[in-house]
This record gives structure tokens, sequence and C-alpha cells, in this order.
């Protein structure tokens, strides 16, 4: 099975902050690997310094000659006004009929292949860049977090896609059951070193979740067994009699040596808002037809939430949840009928794009500040961005510095 690439020794860093320390890691052919790591470890980093728009502090990337790659971004490549077909052929180079025929595979036709790429939903728009890694015809995907924004049916052709692509892969996700549904081997980065298991994302954390509990007990019996060596000694070494053994005990106690386990990484803590309870209908929308100028996209939406309910909207990508949702809380103008809240809500809301909405020049502590209550303190501020796991000089830290995660 041949090498595809290993990185060797490597190290990287952004001022304080240590992605790599040291990472080592060989990927094969024809093997599909789940990328998995904390929010800000490293993972985007490391694969822009595989594609070479990086570079390590140290270390080195070495690539199989016939190494062709094909990365699936997160962000947004498409030019204004293009179509997904202008798109495939203007990345791939090939003619419009290999392009549709690879786009077909993804169920990529009519309006969805010949409109505007920047209309379709963004699992659709993942279809056509997946369109777009197979007309480069590459041998290991790079494949950035693919799940985002997938309604059911597009992740279900995703999975089978993977499964049926007979190169490697190298996939990004916090998405478990992704990630066991795609790759047979688990890459995992942590504390600056990279760790290679030949085996799925849950039987590798079952793994360290029991090699950590063996050290724990190894290490308390080596603790147990040091400070009986210690007394003895202690005890003993005074005495001529016994002093030639407590020489050998104090010998046994230097080669007595613990392991070392490393703390469990923080975790986030999300706090519940304190709400006052209330009766009735939260939302009430009537008859309402959402949309765009000259485009409706759904009509005849009847829908009634009452305080205290969790609703779930679901749909196939493209059928407008996105656009309902912005209808009701009022970045859409509704195209007809009513929505009415309830008397004293106030609403949260979380866009789907809320990361590339932010302000990339403000840090951490400025957009809070600016986006808190009046009388919010500053211990306040503080106490919620710890929380999310932005304490001491991370609250300091300009947002366009940060992981989407």
């Amino acid at each position: 099975m041949a090498v595809l690439l290993q990185i060797r020794d490597a190290y990287k860093s952004y001022g304080e902050q240590v992605l790599l320390d040291g990472a080592e890691a060989t990927l094969t052919e024809d093997v599909k690997v789940g990328f998995i790591g904390r929010n800000g470890a490293g993972k985007s980093t490391l694969l822009r310094v595989l594609l070479g728009e990086e570079e390590l502090d140290r270390g080195e990337v070495i690539k199989h000659p016939r190494l062709t790659v094909g990365y699936l971004r997160q962000h947004d490549p498409f030019q204004p006004g293009e179509s997904a077909l202008d798109f495939l052929m203007r990345d791939s180079g090939q003619p419009d009929w290999k392009c549709g025929e690879v786009a077909g595979e993804f169920e990529l036709k009519g309006a969805y292949l010949d409109g505007p790429v920047k209309e379709l939903s963004g699992g659709w728009q993942t279809r056509v860049k997946l369109a777009a890694l197979l007309l480069h015809e590459p041998n290991l995907l790079l494949l950035d977090e693919p799940t985002n924004f997938l309604d059911l049916r597009t992740q279900i052709l995703l999975e089978h896609f993977l499964r049926n692509f007979r190169q490697a892969a190298l996939i990004v996700s916090h998405d478990r059951a992704f990630l066991k549904a795609t790759c047979s081997h688990t890459l995992d980065l942590a504390r600056g070193k990279l760790t290679l298991y030949p085996g799925q994302v849950d039987a590798y954390l079952d793994n360290v979740a029991e090699q950590k509990e063996r050290d724990e007990k190894t290490n308390a019996a080596i603790v147990s067994k040091q400070k009986q060596l210690q007394r003895f000694i202690d005890k003993n070494r005074a005495n001529a009699n016994t002093a030639s053994q407590a020489r050998s005990k104090a010998k046994q106690l230097e080669r007595l040596q613990t392991t070392e386990i490393a703390d469990d990484e923080a975790t986030a803590f999300i706090r519940t808002p304190v709400v006052e309870p209330r009766r009735g209908p939260a939302v009430r929308c009537t008859n309402l037809s959402i949309g765009y100028p000259g485009h409706t996209v759904a009509t005849d939406i009847d829908v009634e939430i009452e305080h205290g309910e969790r609703a779930a909207i679901v749909g196939d990508n493209g059928q407008g949840k996105t656009t309902f949702l912005r209808t009701i809380v009022d970045s859409l103008k509704p195209v007809s009928g009513s929505l009415r809240w309830g008397h004293g809500c106030d609403l949260g809301v979380y866009a789907q794009h809320v990361y590339t909405s932010l302000p990339q020049d403000q840090t951490v502590q400025q957009y809070l500040e600016y986006n808190s209550l009046p009388g919010t303190t500053t211990q306040q501020i503080l106490k919620v961005a710890g929380a999310m796991l932005f304490r001491g000089g991370a609250v300091k830290k300009k947002i366009n510095v940060l992981s989407g995660g």
C-alpha cells in the first residue's frame, strides 16, 4: 500500500498558541481517515499546510510524486452570476458534457445545474463542490466539515459517495455518526500531537478512555509502592545493619516512575437563559407566504408554537427552512399572510452563516461588550466568555484569527 504523504516532526505556532508540537502521521492510499480534535486545535491549519497554503515553522510534509489532492472547502468558491455548470467548467477545465455527466451523480440537473449557483442552498452548493472534486480525479480527498448545512438526504448521498470512492480521504468532522459511516481509521490532533488509530472513531475514543483508566490504576499502585519503599528507607538508612538494604530500596525507588496523564481538557458550558413562564402562542403564522422579490418559496403556512414548546423545522435543502426562519425574525418581509409574536417575546437568533458576519477586526471581549445589555459588567462578560473557553488572553484575540468553531 503506497504512502501518499508523510508529516514529519511538524511544528506550527501562532504567537503563544502551539498547534503542532513535533506532530507526525502517515497517510496511505485507499484509506479513509476521520480527522478529529477540539475547535481551535489546528485541524484546518494542518489541511492548509498539506495543501501548500501555509508553511510549517519546522518539520516537513513529504508527498508521493503521483499525489493529486481534492479539497472540499468551507468557504464559498463561486463567482457572482455563474451557474453550477459554469463553475464546474471553470474550476476543472473539463468540457460541458463531462461536467454535466459528473454533476448528474449528485442529482444536479435542470435549474440546479443551469441556474445561479449562489442562489442554491448550502446543501446543493456542497453537491456542486463535490462534483468539482471528482472532475479533478484526485487520489486524496481533504474534506473540511463536509456535513455543514446538509439535509439528511444529501448527507446520505455524501456517505454513499465516500463509501464508493476508491481513493484515500482525510475528513474533518465533529459528526461521529458520519465518520463511523465513512471512515476506517481515526486521526486525532490534541495538544500538538497527531495520533493515527487503525479503527473507527468510537473504538478510538473507547481505547483512549480505557488507556487512561489503566494508567491511573498503574500510577496508584506505583505511588503506593513508592511510599512503602520510602518508609523503609527512612527507617533503615541510619542503621548500620540495614543500611545496605536501604540503599537497595533507594535504587528500586529511583526506577519506579509514574506515567504522565494529561489533564482533561476544559469543556464549554452554555447557560440556559432564565425566562418568565408564559402561556399561549409564542408565534402564530396564518396563510403565510415566504420568499424573495419575484420568487415565492412556500405558501399557505399555518403554524402556531406555544410558549415552552420546542419545534424542529425539517425538509430537504432548498425547500425554504432558512427563508422561513429569516421571515419570522423579520430579516425578510413576508410575501403575504400574517405573522405575529406573543407579547413580550425577546428573540435570540443564531444564523446559519453567523461566523462569516462577525466583525473581523474586533476582539472577543469588544464584540461581547458591544452586544451586551446596558449595565452588563465586565465581570459578567468575562464569566460568559470563560464558559465558552475564552479565558485569560483568549478574550483579547481578534475574531479573524479564530477557527470557525
